[in-house]
């Protein structure tokens, strides 16, 4: 059993429903549950907020923790978390900020380094992977799967 299909029916028997705030990964999180019959028994809202100002308007970001932290920070993943759960009204709500590359990477913020905050019933964790310069397409699939195994762990 993949791990959509797992993360899926878990929250199947939680009765909780899922939303994601989606940057470098485009959707791809909440493409891969609604990939998994029964995925609108959990999943009824998401958000691509690739932009800094939708990440403010459309889930609450506060512009102060960009300015401080940066766009890719456990602190925008935690805010985005938060926010896409209370917007829509989810148990479990997920943020997930990175540089999937080609280009704009730093030193401190190389490319292949994602954040992500998971939010399950209030409570925020916050975690920061760095993937390396893998590739595009590889850095967002990897994404996605660290984060799916991660609540998974977290449901259970």
């Amino acid at each position: 059993m993949n791990i959509q299909t797992k993360v899926v029916n878990a929250l199947m028997e939680r009765e909780y429903e899922i939303s994601f705030a989606e940057s470098c990964t485009g959707g791809l999180a909440s493409a891969a549950i609604v990939s998994v019959p029964d995925a609108s028994k959990v999943l009824g809202v998401s958000f691509v907020t690739y932009a800094n100002e939708a990440k403010i308007h459309y889930l609450g970001v506060k512009e102060a923790s960009i300015a401080e932290y940066g766009v890719v920070s456990e602190q925008v993943a935690h805010e985005m978390a938060a926010g896409v759960a209370k917007e829509a009204g989810t148990e479990v709500g997920i943020g997930i900020t990175g540089i999937a590359g080609p280009g704009g990477g730093t030193k401190d913020k190389p490319v292949g380094m994602v954040c992500f905050g998971i939010c399950i019933d209030g409570e925020i964790s916050t975690y920061t992977k760095q993937f390396g310069d893998i590739g595009r397409d590889e850095v967002r699939a990897a994404s996605v799967d660290f984060v799916l195994r991660t609540l998974y762990e977290r449901l259970n």
